[in-house]
């Protein structure tokens, strides 16, 4: 999966310089690779990130079960606070492809 992560910018890079050689639209197909890429992205990163949290606290409390209350709590919270960057980043590619 690290590989994968390494090559991904690089490969998104190319295909946003390879969109205007594609078709002459003005820019807009751009924007919309922009956008698709932007929330692809962040649903990665989101999944990820969710992923790596939610394992640690049940690993803290597997270890551990009468700790469970005082991380159930803060994991919560860490969840939320990871998902909103995607619908943050949901809203981003609403505004770019507003702009088509």
């Amino acid at each position: 999966m690290k590989n994968v992560l390494k090559v991904l910018p690089a490969a998104l890079v190319l295909l946003t310089f390879a969109t205007p050689a594609l078709a002459d639209d003005g820019g807009k197909g751009n924007i919309a690779m922009a956008a698709g890429l932007a929330i692809g992205a962040a649903a990665i990163g989101g999944a990820l990130g969710q992923g790596k949290a939610a394992a640690a606290a049940l690993e803290g409390i597997a270890r551990n079960p009468q700790a469970s209350g005082k991380l159930f709590t803060p994991m919560i919270i860490g969840l939320a606070l990871i998902e909103s960057l995607v619908i943050y980043a949901l809203v981003i590619a609403f505004q770019l492809v507003g702009k088509i």
